[in-house]
């Protein structure tokens, strides 16, 4: 009898290229700089990123309503909100009379040498970034098998592995790029290694 293989508990990942729409290249310019005006402006915010080492500027511990503040971030929620919808059905979610709504939205702009660790998002559903500018050589992100500590005497994948058997997988964004992925699925930002800062904007959907 002949093997067969079957591809069980699917981990989806979507990949939008918002920028490649037809007049998103002023968005993308007004997005830039409102991230940097707010990151000049967010006094607590820099003070948090002092206190806590990080290498750059994030508004994940100050702002909590940048969609209200800035045209820009309001213009990226709509496009945003028609992705996670489509991801949403995609990955056969049944959200019954409930959706996915945004709860939580953050700039990130991460200086040479910056990055982040390993980490998930808990208490919600669907998470993601959009990529503003990413000069070469400013950091990949790194997203990990979610068996693998569970795989304690498993011998390493192939190095030649299709993306799908890799224990990890390294995408590169372009600025224009949208990542979803549910937001249980661990991941980290390598270190930029670039000349200039990486901008981002990260954020979270729950179902209410």
């Amino acid at each position: 009898m002949t093997q067969t293989l079957r591809s069980l508990f699917v981990t989806p990942l979507a990949e939008a290229h918002l920028g490649d729409r037809k007049g998103f290249a002023d968005l993308l310019d007004d997005l830039e700089q409102a991230c940097l005006q707010t990151a000049e402006d967010d006094r607590a915010g820099r003070a948090w990123c002092r206190r806590n080492s990080y290498r750059g500027y994030t508004s994940y511990a100050s702002l909590a309503d940048l969609p209200t503040r800035a045209t820009a971030f309001a213009g990226l929620k709509r496009h945003i909100d028609r992705e996670v919808d489509a991801f949403a059905a995609a990955a056969q979610m049944d959200l019954g009379a409930r959706r996915l709504r945004l709860d939580s939205l953050w700039i990130n702009i991460l200086k040479p040498g910056g990055g982040h660790t390993g980490h998930i998002h808990p208490h919600s559903v669907v998470s993601g970034t959009f990529y503003v500018a990413i000069p070469p050589g400013s950091g990949a992100l790194k997203l990990e098998d979610p068996r693998l500590p569970m795989m304690m005497a498993a011998p390493p994948r192939r190095t030649d592995a299709p993306e799908a058997q890799r224990s990890f997988v390294y995408l590169e964004p372009a600025p224009g790029t949208l990542y979803l992925w549910e937001s249980w699925l661990r991941h980290e930002v390598t270190p930029n290694t670039g000349r200039g800062d990486r901008i981002s904007i990260s954020f979270n959907y729950g179902w209410t």
